[in-house]
């Protein structure tokens, strides 16, 4: 009775292991509202002059992640004030929960909460053509059809 026991204990834990090693399946349709501070104007925070003080604003975003090889997703956002369809490029770690990316002016920092929904983290430094500094974190879920 103890060997069986044992036995089941170390199946369950391997299939447990197996399970955790799935890469999750990124791709489709994201959306989230949250609030970002902004520094200047930008195609999604229009209406904002260059040396305005810094803005907390309300954003709605939306990712469509168009293609996923393992680790690697990519795709383009938008928002609701600007659907500029911007590239990004992400790179999930290890731990299947933790993603790092980039588009053409920003980097995004994700925590992948459960299979339909993350916290995205982005920010952009003056560098870019707008020469506006953004930053928020806030909570995106899956569009389901």
């Amino acid at each position: 009775m103890r060997y069986c026991a044992l036995i089941l204990a170390v199946v369950g834990a391997a299939t447990a292991a197996r399970a955790q090693d799935a890469i999750p399946d990124l791709r489709g349709t994201w959306s989230g509202k949250g609030k970002v501070i902004v520094f200047g104007g930008h195609a999604h925070h229009p209406g904002v002059r260059p040396d305005s003080p810094p803005t907390v604003r309300d954003i709605e975003m939306t990712l469509l992640v168009e293609g996923q090889d393992g680790r690697l997703a990519w795709g383009r956002s938008s928002s609701a004030n600007a659907d500029t369809k911007e590239p990004f490029a992400w790179a999930m770690s290890s731990d299947n929960k933790s993603i790092i990316g980039s588009d053409t002016d920003g980097s995004f920092r994700i925590t992948l909460l459960a299979p339909d929904r993350m916290e995205k983290c982005y920010t952009h430094n003056g560098l870019s053509p707008s020469k506006s500094i953004v930053a928020g974190c806030y909570q995106m879920e899956r569009v389901r059809k």
